[in-house]
């Protein structure tokens, strides 16, 4: 019945308009940039989304919000669209550094900028931060544990490719939480499951300190952070 679903396009659709209104990030994501972006200019960016399942959710379905998704999915942009008012510009693009100035020229001012690719975020938000938004929320990868590290750039990153488990993408929290203290962002939040931080101008959380696993990767791998890193630890990383 879930394969039915998933391959036919009207009953997905429906399926995903039926869930809409309690639709939420995979944890506590939606609530969290949903408070700290209360005075913040009314417009998000986010790339690597789900139809009903992404961080500036909340933001999407709040008509004083407008905001812009982007996905490397055909089908999920083309869902999106269907779910979604003009409010939300939603657009088919595997982004890489080569191709961000739309992103850029998109909005005047960003109130909430949201990136997880699982593969070349720290790149992007190092491209991108002079956009200057007043949230960013940012995926870490907890394998890394507080190793200041992250994977080389690479425009096609596949982590499934790089990797049998998957566990080797992006920065950990500690190269993240440098890159933004660098133009003044600072720690403001860690979503529930250890897998997104949020960083602000008033931030005040220490990095270091508030580091958790991605307790969703340990139960469904069984293994904790640790002997991920010891598995992924020999493949090409960067410090920063």
């Amino acid at each position: 019945m879930r394969q039915l679903v998933r391959e036919n396009t009207a009953l997905r659709r429906l399926f995903y308009r039926l869930q809409l209104r309690r639709a939420r990030a995979q944890s506590d994501e939606s609530a969290i940039i949903t408070r700290l972006s209360f005075d913040a200019p009314k417009t998000f960016i986010e790339f690597g989304f789900h139809p009903i399942q992404f961080n500036c959710i909340e933001l999407a379905r709040s008509p004083e919000w407008s905001g812009l998704l982007i996905d490397g999915s055909a089908r999920q942009v083309d869902d999106a669209r269907a779910l979604y008012s003009e409010r939300i510009s939603i657009v088919n693009c595997f982004l890489t550094l080569d191709n961000l100035d739309f992103v850029r020229r998109h909005f005047r001012e960003v109130g909430v900028l949201s990136i997880d690719i699982d593969g070349n975020d720290y790149w992007m938000l190092k491209s991108l931060i002079d956009v200057s938004p007043s949230v960013i929320s940012v995926e870490y990868n907890a394998s890394f544990g507080l190793e200041p590290v992250t994977v080389p750039y690479e425009p096609s990153f596949d982590r499934h490719q790089k990797h049998e488990k998957g566990w080797y993408h992006g920065a950990s929290l500690t190269a993240l939480g440098a890159l933004c203290e660098e133009h003044g962002y600072h720690l403001a939040a860690i979503s529930r499951y250890g897998a997104n931080a949020f960083f602000t101008r008033t931030g005040t959380l220490e990095v270091a300190k508030s580091w958790v696993p991605n307790a969703l990767r340990n139960k469904w791998s069984g293994s904790t952070a640790k002997e991920q890193w010891q598995a992924i630890c020999h493949l090409p990383l960067i410090r920063v």
